[in-house]
């Protein structure tokens, strides 16, 4: 009777686990609203997109101390400075700060210089450290003139000069072995250019009728100074960073299209709409001045979403103006992560949080892709996915509203069992630990938000 009992129970709890089963999935379903239907996210490379941060640095001239600009690197935590011979900084401090740091250099001929046997003399011995990154053009030729191969070009000038020395720039760095893998980054400000010799190509094409022939190369990347916020333009607005990373015409700053596309002082039309977009480019100069309602705070949050919406529209590399402000100038100097003394600005440390966060240096090949959607995502959200060499995805989503929030919910195509939250506004730690969620509600303002799964 014992035993026959003993079966009748195991039958009863049969019968009533496959009634209770189905109502307990049932639940589970209803409490995660799992939607398999997302399409899957191609996720970036984190170790790319940091790779992307840059600033630019006079490293130990112009009032700067290497020793200074080292500490400033490491806790920052960008990758790269742009530079030149302008400063004259010795090419040992470079050496010391790519061995302490990691960084690397692009290399250019600043304002007014027209030594091209220097610049490569340099870029030699900085490739010879693992320390180049790129080669670049003439810095500003619409703010002073120079004079090249005895002619003078630029300003309200011929353009001439600058076309002919950014043409000899590329064909002295394409024609020698040990230079020729890195990239030319084309001059800054080409749209000012007063006559049409075509520096709004990276390489005339067939039927552009320019006084230069077709078939000129001047560089492998377009080149652009798209300040967000400017004198021009000083006002605070919605989605600000991400349109001065707006390939198109609907920049509202000096960017790509007013350089690129048709040239903003004369109109000289280069690529189209569709061409721009996937064109190489990098930004070389961008920030803002604090004054009135473009606080120190406001400036840090912009700084984050500056970084971020440049690289998700296809900027490969972007410095900020400045590291440490110039001490050697006069005017509003407040562009920088650091004052002139090296006192830290909150941009600074959002920036070190930021990177900290994200930290990765692996070689991450298939970095592989997973669904998820903002549910009805305002055109003021924004989201980057990175996939860490650890193993860990990181959805950098980020608020670009001048004033108020945007009450979000990310949704993903399966049940997170470990999700983390950083706010790199507050600190290096998570803000929340979430486990066995496959919905996300965020509150988004003016800066990113970094969910780890």
């Amino acid at each position: 009777m014992k035993n026959i009992f003993k079966n009748k129970v195991s039958l009863v709890g049969i019968t009533a686990l496959a009634i209770v089963l189905p109502a307990i999935m049932a639940l589970r379903v209803e409490k995660f609203e799992i939607d398999r239907g997302f399409t899957p996210v191609q996720a970036v490379t984190t170790n790319e997109f940091l790779n992307s941060i840059g600033a630019n640095s006079a490293i130990s001239s112009r009032g700067e101390s290497i020793e200074k600009t080292v500490e400033a690197v490491k806790y920052t935590g960008i990758r790269w400075i742009r530079s030149g011979y302008e400063g004259d900084a010795p090419l040992a401090d470079y050496f010391r700060l790519h061995k302490e740091t990691g960084i690397r250099f692009s290399y250019g001929l600043m304002s007014g210089g027209v030594d091209i046997n220097k610049l490569l003399d340099h870029g030699r011995k900085l490739a010879a450290q693992g320390a180049l990154l790129a080669f670049e053009g003439s810095n500003e030729p619409n703010n002073w003139s120079l004079t090249y191969q005895g002619e003078k070009g630029g300003a309200q000038l011929s353009w001439k000069a600058i076309a002919n020395l950014q043409h000899d720039l590329y064909q002295a760095v394409k024609s020698e072995p040990s230079l020729k893998r890195f990239p030319v980054w084309s001059l800054s400000e080409n749209g000012a250019q007063t006559d049409n010799v075509g520096l709004q190509f990276l390489e005339i094409p067939k039927g552009a009728e320019t006084i230069i022939p077709e078939g000129t190369r001047f560089a492998d990347f377009a080149n652009s100074h798209n300040y967000f916020l400017h004198n021009s333009n000083p006002t605070l607005y919605d989605n600000q960073t991400w349109n001065a990373a707006d390939p198109g015409p609907l920049c509202k700053v000096d960017g790509l299209y007013g350089n690129y596309g048709l040239t903003w002082k004369h109109k000289f039309k280069g690529y189209s709409e569709n061409e721009l977009i996937s064109l190489p480019k990098v930004t070389t100069e961008t920030g803002m001045t604090i004054e009135g309602i473009r606080t120190e705070e406001k400036q840090a949050r912009m700084y984050l979403n500056m970084f971020l919406a440049q690289f998700k529209r296809k900027w490969s590399y972007t410095a900020l103006y400045l590291l440490r402000d110039r001490s050697d100038e006069s005017g509003n100097q407040s562009f920088g992560f650091y004052k002139p003394d090296y006192t830290p600005r909150k941009s600074a440390v959002y920036m070190h949080n930021f990177t900290t966060i994200l930290a990765d240096k692996g070689n991450l090949q298939k970095p592989g892709s997973f669904g998820y959607s903002i549910v009805g995502q305002p055109e003021t959200v924004h989201e980057l996915l990175l996939k860490n060499s650890n193993g860990k995805y990181q959805l950098v989503v980020w608020g670009e509203k001048a004033n108020g929030a945007d009450h979000t919910i990310v949704k993903l195509d399966h049940i997170a069992r470990s999700v983390k939250i950083f706010d790199p506004t507050t600190g290096v730690e998570p803000v929340d630990k979430l486990t066995n969620v496959s919905q996300i509600k965020l509150d988004l303002t003016d800066h990113p938000i970094i969910i780890e799964l």
